[in-house]
């Protein structure tokens, strides 16, 4: 950078290329678009007027839907294969605008029905546009728990709905997974109110939801459950988890998510991937997999091994899940190669060939492993075409988000490697 050249605040640097400060930032931790400069003492960046170009041709790239890993490409790499890249994009982009086309005709089509309205008188109210209220129920109840764990834990089986804060918020856990998705709706009032919904139902309240344009959410003071109206059409909703259940505090009660994520660590790995490339690649293996990501820039050396355990958050009963674990991978001679070709994420295990993908990454080298059953749902549940993997140890809550919804947050406990398959929990879910 000219030492002459204007530097500029993130604020008026974002304003002037079309992105948000959190999309800057998100693009220094990938290393896409890094600061000028780096105040040392408070941290604020400092961006110069030259580096606009690259910021709008990388909103560009976004905005059309390419990957970080294939945005990269486009940026810094060789002609010939930014080209392939973006014909490949191309070919992506009309074979999902023509399935896209083929789901919407098709709920066009259907009727929906009109149940009577009855009346009530609202406790708590708020109004979510009728798509994001479907896309975040579906989100956030694969991660209920099912099986055993749901016949012993009941609570568990549930979507917590909650209104509180003017935001409205769903959650999931089976103690190995955590979804929470917060909606900030165009109208709220009353609260703070909590309820559970078989997670059953929340799915099938996303059919509903998903074909009205707006919906009204209503916890009536005298009712346990939660009416969902558009219009003249509405849904009653019961409490999910039975009598006596609720999403308050108690032995029965829905584990306390807050609690959860204050208590994360900060993420000394950070790994983003193609998440469909992921998801294939973790899909159909029997056991643990291994995620091994080698040599890269920004090593800061090699970690220490782990073998620690358990699960998220304790069951009502105080006990906690299985043994986790992970480590980090020694030197190899195919290390200079991998620094040379790019940063690779190899998934190993579960019977499976290896598959090695390009990725994005800071941190030393990391070895992590995952019950196949955890992840999958995780990364199906995500939004956009990458995933940012944020990992403070391989025996710890793995955090799993997107760069394009920065509103859905999963964590997902890793394995121990070379556990057996369903090691974690037999009645945990599968998605």
């Amino acid at each position: 950078m000219d030492d002459t050249e204007q530097l500029l605040t993130i604020g008026v640097f974002a304003r002037r290329v079309g992105l948000a400060p959190s999309a800057l930032r998100f693009y220094d931790d990938c290393g896409l678009l890094r600061p000028a400069r780096v105040d040392a003492v408070t941290g604020y960046r400092r961006y110069g007027a030259g580096q606009a170009p690259r910021a709008v041709k990388l909103r560009q790239l976004r905005a059309a839907g390419l990957p970080l890993v294939d945005a990269a490409v486009v940026l810094d790499g060789p002609e010939d294969a930014a080209r392939d890249v973006l014909r490949a994009h191309l070919e992506r982009t009309r074979r999902t605008a023509d399935e896209a086309r083929a789901v919407v005709e098709g709920l066009l089509r259907e009727a929906s029905g009109a149940p009577e309205d009855r009346g009530i008188r609202a406790r708590a109210r708020a109004r979510i546009g009728g798509a994001e209220l479907a896309s975040a129920a579906r989100q956030v109840a694969p991660a209920a728990a099912t099986g055993a764990a749901r016949e012993e834990f009941p609570v568990l089986g549930c979507v917590l709905l909650e209104l509180a804060d003017g935001e409205v918020r769903w959650v999931a856990t089976d103690r190995y997974r955590l979804a929470v998705r917060v909606l900030r709706p165009d109208g709220f009032e009353g609260g703070p109110r909590r309820v559970l919904i078989a997670a059953e139902t929340a799915r099938s309240l996303a059919e509903w939801a998903v074909r009205q344009v707006t919906v009204d959410i209503e916890c009536a003071g005298e009712a346990a459950g939660v009416r969902l109206r558009s219009g003249a059409d509405c849904r009653e909703v019961p409490e999910g988890a039975g009598p006596g259940r609720s999403g308050g505090e108690g032995p029965g009660g829905f584990p306390d998510y807050r609690l959860m994520l204050e208590g994360l660590e900060a993420g000394r790995h950070r790994v983003i991937v193609d998440r469909v490339g992921l998801r294939d690649a973790v899909t159909g293996r029997a056991g643990p997999v291994s995620l091994s990501v080698g040599a890269g820039q920004g090593d800061a050396g090699q970690g220490d091994a782990a073998d620690a355990g358990g699960s998220m958050v304790p069951d009502a009963g105080g006990s906690t899940g299985p043994d986790v674990g992970g480590s980090t991978v020694p030197d190899t001679e195919g290390d200079a190669a991998d620094l040379a070709a790019g940063p690779v994420l190899e998934v190993t295990g579960g019977g499976r060939e290896p598959v090695r993908m390009r990725v994005v990454r800071t941190g030393p080298r990391l070895r992590i492993a995952f019950d196949p059953a955890v992840l999958v749902p995780a990364l199906e549940a995500g939004v956009g075409p990458d995933v940012l993997l944020e990992i403070a140890a391989p025996d710890r809550p793995v955090l799993v988000r997107s760069a394009d919804q920065g509103s859905f947050t999963t964590l997902v406990m890793p394995v121990r490697e070379g556990a057996g398959a369903g090691a974690s929990d037999a009645g945990r879910t599968d998605g």
